[in-house]
């Protein structure tokens, strides 16, 4: 062990972890948190999942889990790993395993004893720190220094540990931008550069996952960079890669008070046109809803830079909320005038105006002699665009003015 520490941390002492730890530490059995939540702890930020490793084999966490009442679910039983469901709480606890033959991601393994050698088939340093209930922090591979110096390093060989799972260049940069300080380790940056080639070997799914985490960190903009410079984006996003928008969407995130949204950021980064954000629809199989999204805010995103107050109202009413916003902050970042106010009022129209419903009805243009059918369709759409170019007018003389020229064009012209 190269360092040692004591975590405080009231979920080791009680609550559900403490019981599933008090559970598996004994008869001769270890146990111990490992991985991201004991490094976000000693950082101390927010923890999301609590894992566990152990020296029980599979089968005897179940045996125990079904004697204390714990439900118990085989997520991952050939590798292991067996998930326990305590308060509402899901833990994977997973059995140490040693690799015996290495062949990337299928390496075959056999389950041990050893703390050691688990810590060293992890992938960086920081992830490779456990912890028992009694508060011990355990450290084989120098993860407490580069916890301390905001390192993200990779365990042994970087080379090795890339050429075992290619997903661990994005990982690497997704964890150095959630939790690195300064520019990446040089060693693990110059081994992701070298072994980029083998990013073309992993499945979109996989790659879309680990970019969209990687967006949404406070350390984005530096880690993206670090791959554009890097030649890495261009495998990953087939395309042009726009750093300047991309940095520009963050700050107007922040100035805006929105949380950090992956798919807004990556259409800063990589759409200008509609057709980018097709490709990138196929190319990361983003979902439905994600590919909808980008391709809305792509579409003549550049028309909010020379619109009026009248204009960007007709937009609000067009795309509704939540399009326009994207769309309009999309415009935004890519805009050379980035700092004229009128962006920010133009961003914040939706407080201040909410676009009614049109008053006219299809009964208001039958009454007019306009017959049911296609025509009756025509003439809504005409008065509704009568009605925005008028600003939405509300009074009856208004609305009276534009069904009788809608209705007196369809009737005149009799066409759809």
């Amino acid at each position: 062990m190269t360092g040692a520490r004591v975590l405080h941390a009231p979920w080791l002492s009680s609550g559900p972890a403490a019981r599933v730890l008090a559970l598996l530490n004994c008869d001769g059995e270890e146990a111990r948190v490992v991985g991201g939540a004991v490094r976000n702890a000693l950082l101390g930020i927010a923890i999301g999942d609590i894992d566990i490793a152990t020296t029980a084999l599979p089968a005897e966490v179940v045996r125990r889990a079904k004697a204390a009442s714990i439900k118990s679910v085989p997520t991952g039983i050939d590798h292991g790993t067996v998930t326990l469901v305590l308060e509402g709480h899901p833990f994977e606890v997973t059995t140490l395993r040693e690799d015996t033959e290495t062949f990337g991601r299928k390496a075959k393994v056999e389950f041990g004893r050893d703390w050691v050698g688990d810590a060293h088939r992890r992938d960086f340093t920081i992830n490779a720190l456990s912890v028992g209930p009694d508060g011990v922090v355990h450290d084989h591979v120098g993860g407490l220094a580069d916890i301390a110096q905001r390192r993200v390093r990779f365990i042994g060989d970087p080379a090795q540990r890339i050429a075992e799972d290619y997903l661990r260049i994005l990982r690497f940069f997704r964890i150095h931008a959630a939790f690195g300080h300064g520019a990446p380790d040089r060693e693990g940056y110059l081994a992701c550069i070298a072994g980029r080639g083998g990013l073309a070997t992993l499945s979109a799914e996989r790659v879309r996952m680990e970019m969209l985490k990687l967006l949404v960190t406070d350390g984005a903009v530096g880690a993206v960079a670090a791959m554009a410079d890097g030649g890495l984006l261009t495998a990953i996003l087939g395309g042009v890669a726009y750093l300047g928008p991309f940095a520009a969407m963050i700050g107007i995130e922040r100035e805006l008070e929105l949380p950090p949204s992956a798919v807004r950021r990556l259409a800063a980064l990589a759409v200008a046109v509609t057709e980018d954000a097709r490709r990138l629809g196929v190319r990361l199989k983003l979902s439905n809803a994600e590919t909808k999204a980008l391709d809305g805010m792509g579409h003549r995103w550049w028309r909010f830079a020379s619109a009026d107050e009248a204009r960007v109202r007709r937009l609000l009413y067009r795309l509704g909320e939540t399009v326009y916003r994207d769309r309009l902050m999309l415009g935004w970042a890519r805009a050379r005038d980035r700092g004229d106010r009128r962006w920010r009022e133009r961003a914040l129209l939706p407080q201040r105006f909410t676009p009614p419903k049109l008053p006219l009805k299809a009964a208001d243009f039958i009454a007019r002699g306009v017959a049911e059918g296609p025509l009756l369709g025509h003439v809504l759409t005409l008065a509704e665009d009568a009605w925005l170019a008028a600003d939405f007018p509300l009074d009856e003389a208004s609305l009276n003015a534009i069904a009788d020229q809608a209705a007196a064009r369809v009737n005149r012209d009799g066409r759809s």
